[in-house]
């Protein structure tokens, strides 16, 4: 089984619709860890050793956030200007989460079209998410495409919340019992709910 830690980090947590959802179903599956940072964490006094501990003990790192102004919400941020310390997560001696894996699982007001070069964002989702890649490269990780769900305002109403959030559980499960095929997708922008690569067992 792979250890997988859930990372939570939304500031209106109490207003998501999709968020909330998604970290209720999160919280439902046994055998992994789940953090919401902005409950355990709500004055940014984030616990260093605590954190590098956690990620010492874990084999995928997991981020579920919504996108804020084409980032993640900042004690994200915060976290990773704290945590992944030079001699720990890179640099001399920083060898610390080589192997290990990053994936992220984000929500986007915006519609899927909306983000192509005629679309209003003009770019794929993947490129807002570039600093993100680019720090598991740092850090010697794995970087595996999102799982994302696209127009997240709308979701609820239109059903696709619903599957969305079972596809989330059965992401996370398949993780965690070594079932997710990671070099299946490593060429593919995003995953969602109708493209998880997962291996059925017996």
């Amino acid at each position: 089984m792979a250890r997988l830690l859930v990372y939570y980090a939304h500031p209106g947590h109490r207003y998501s619709n999709a968020n909330r959802e998604l970290w209720r179903r999160a919280r439902s599956v046994d055998g992994i860890e789940r953090v919401d940072l902005y409950e355990e964490y709500p004055r940014f006094d984030i616990d260093i050793d605590r954190e590098q501990q956690r990620l010492l003990d874990h084999d995928v790192i997991l981020f579920q956030f919504p996108m804020f102004w084409y980032s993640t919400p900042s004690l994200i941020k915060e976290w990773e200007d704290l945590v992944l310390e030079h001699g720990f997560a890179y640099g001399s001696g920083g060898d610390k989460l080589g192997g290990k894996c990053m994936m992220l699982a984000i929500t986007s007001a915006g519609p899927v079209e909306a983000y192509t070069p005629r679309g209003y964002q003009h770019y794929p989702i993947r490129t807002f998410l570039t600093p993100l890649e680019q720090t598991a490269r740092l850090c010697d990780m794995r970087f595996a495409p999102p799982y994302v769900l696209f127009s997240s305002l709308t979701a609820p109403s239109d059903g696709a919340l619903e599957t969305h959030v079972k596809g989330y559980g059965r992401l996370l499960e398949a993780i965690r019992d070594d079932r997710y095929d990671f070099d299946a997708v490593k060429d593919v922008d995003v995953v969602h709910y109708e493209n998880l690569p997962i291996r059925e067992t017996g």
